[in-house]
């Protein structure tokens, strides 16, 4: 068995026929990759503007007022920044390198992941810049607060799929989110 027959397999048992799509196998997975490239351009767009930003700070005549700290926290941005932009650029070399090849399904699964691990690289991204700006203009103690604040807000925004799921008690395909308390109402009378 091939890599892509075991990913063909995996990803033909998520295809849910009850979801009101009539599509087939194929279909889906081209529906997916494209929906998989919309949020690969947003995400890939901020990564690269925040690593250019990044980047620049090197060249500004207060750079050799950072201390140890901020020098590290910079280097460590650098670094996190970079493989983040590789790991959202990776999705489109897998399709370039995979491209008519029939794997499509495994491009998907493969670009999924890449894509998970790239939005958690753009959060590390996003605390430690609050980190190092907070600590260059106020202080290290208001860049702690404001950092966690930041941690605490992705994580948020992480953990609201879960939260919507459990809310909505499954998929709810024609009912939409606004229906979720319109159902609580009517079972609390």
């Amino acid at each position: 068995m091939t890599a892509g027959t075991s990913a063909r397999r995996s990803a033909a048992a998520d295809v849910d026929s009850d979801d009101g799509r009539d599509e087939t196998f194929d279909e889906r997975m081209d529906r997916n990759w494209n929906e998989m490239l919309q949020e690969l351009r947003v995400t890939q767009t901020g990564t690269q503007i925040l690593t250019g930003f990044l980047l620049a700070i090197a060249f500004q005549s207060r750079f050799g007022e950072l201390d140890r700290f901020q020098h590290g926290i910079y280097l460590g941005l650098v670094l996190a920044a970079v493989v983040t932009t590789i790991l959202g650029l990776a999705p489109v070399n897998l399709h370039r390198t995979l491209f008519r090849q029939h794997a499509k399904d495994l491009v998907v699964s493969v670009a999924h992941v890449l894509l998970q691990l790239t939005l958690a690289g753009v959060s590390v991204v996003l605390i430690g810049t609050v980190l190092l700006i907070f600590d260059v203009v106020v202080d290290r103690r208001s860049a702690v607060i404001a950092a966690t604040a930041t941690g605490v807000v992705l994580a948020a925004i992480a953990l609201l799929p879960l939260v919507l799921r459990r809310v909505g008690g499954g998929r709810r395909r024609t009912r939409g989110l606004a229906h979720v308390g319109q159902e609580e109402n009517r079972a609390e009378r």
